[in-house]
């Protein structure tokens, strides 16, 4: 199933998360379920990221974990290939949409203007991924989209922070947000597992209302 709205329920927010070193990629993935976040999207930015996505889908059965920044479909192949389980992508061309339909994995494909909600939708798609969410708009963008446009959830993703997501989460079109703050650059250097699960813990208990 390409859609991909149960995906847009299983957590408040999405970590969005880079990882450099393999070897804190289980870690990562185990403090964030451990905090309450049991998805993880993790971006094809390195050359090691499908290494760090096939550790996760190996030894964390526990979290659900995704590919991002997926801008072809060689990189939507290769990162399925890996153990992906949903695949998002910053924007969307025909080329990919049309690839990424026929995988039957579910994916958010990355919208930023009301052209490109519609030509998702024209093709059965009514989950999708907003980005970036503050340089496109914010809160108040998503919530004039939502009027003509209802049946269309959302994931905003792009200079959100736990202090913004509230008011994205208070719109009736946004179902969960994306955000980097959870696995801040620091917490993983030092290996701090337990800072990147308190983290989760306050993302977790975010309302969606």
């Amino acid at each position: 199933m390409a859609d991909a709205t149960s995906i847009l329920h299983v957590s408040p927010v999405i970590p969005v998360v880079t990882i450099d070193d393999p070897r804190h990629a289980v870690p990562i993935a185990r403090a964030l379920a451990d905090g309450g976040v049991r998805i993880i999207e993790l971006t094809l930015r390195t050359e090691s990221a499908l290494t760090s996505l096939k550790r996760i889908a190996d030894e964390v059965p526990d979290i659900l974990v995704g590919a991002g920044t997926v801008l072809t479909p060689a990189q939507a192949d290769a990162a399925i290939d890996a153990g992906a389980q949903f695949l998002v992508s910053p924007g969307i061309t025909t080329t990919l949409l049309d690839h990424l339909l026929t995988t039957g994995v579910p994916f958010l494909p990355g919208v930023a203007t009301i052209g490109e909600v519609m030509g998702v939708l024209e093709r059965g798609l009514t989950a999708m991924k907003f980005f970036p969410a503050g340089p496109a708009g914010g809160p108040g963008y998503l919530a004039a989209v939502g009027a003509p446009i209802p049946q269309v959830q959302f994931c905003p993703t792009g200079g959100i922070s736990l202090d913004s997501a509230p008011g994205y989460l208070a719109l009736p079109n946004v179902s969960c947000v994306g955000g980097s703050w959870l696995t801040p650059k620091t917490a993983v250097e030092n290996k701090d597992w337990e800072q990147i699960t308190k983290l989760a813990r306050e993302a977790s208990g975010l309302r969606r209302d």
